[in-house]
């Protein structure tokens, strides 16, 4: 067995779900941990969520010291954390969980669609992510409107931008993770629009 399978037994054997296992050339292994996630049943409110604290990070710490000492592997320091604000997604689960926030995603091999303003070559996009129309693929959706300035001021009369939306399926991701966008006025619902003049 991989050592990395062996990580991944721990991690989910001490009841978290890995995110992410990097190692570096410079002895640096990184391990990215969150606390398991289900989708609610239908009607059902969605619980709260659940952070990772430093006590977790202490728990598997430890675990993993003493079992990658066991399987001999070489590393010079040992990093066990929470994923951040820029978490990557990794399963179906994953992106059902953050349906309507916005993402960065990057695709395999460049999409190839042409006779639209989205290049031929374009391989990177960010945009909110939605469950596609079919119920099956993924899609995301981003204007190409440059972002309000802060303090300018925006007119209700100007006619938004049109979105564009991109389908896709997992298969086809190279990488995605959440857009790291920090809003200092607090937490709001995915996809939640700045009111003009709120900015």
């Amino acid at each position: 067995m991989a050592w990395q399978d062996t990580v991944e037994q721990t991690v989910t054997g001490l009841g978290f779900d890995l995110v992410e296992l990097e190692r570096s050339a410079g002895g640096l292994l990184r391990v990215t941990i969150d606390w398991p996630w289900q989708a609610p049943d239908a009607g059902q409110p969605v619980p709260a969520e659940r952070f990772v604290t430093v006590e977790d990070c202490e728990k598997i710490t430890r675990q993993l010291q003493y079992l990658l000492e066991v399987e001999g592997l070489e590393y010079r320091r040992l990093e066990v954390g929470s994923p951040g604000i820029d978490r990557l997604l990794r399963s179906e689960a994953d992106y059902v969980r953050f349906e309507g926030h916005v993402v960065d995603l990057t695709l395999k091999a460049p999409i190839g669609v042409t006779g639209t303003d989205v290049a031929a070559n374009r391989k990177k996009f960010r945009g909110t992510l939605e469950r596609a129309a079919d119920g099956v693929q993924w899609q995301v959706v981003w204007s190409d409107a440059p972002e309000p300035k802060p303090g300018q001021r925006v007119s209700k009369k100007r006619a938004p931008a049109p979105l564009q939306a991109m389908t896709f399926l997992l298969d086809d991701v190279q990488q995605a993770r959440l857009a790291p966008i920090v809003n200092f006025k607090g937490r709001q619902a995915p996809g939640a629009a700045v009111a003009p003049g709120d900015e």
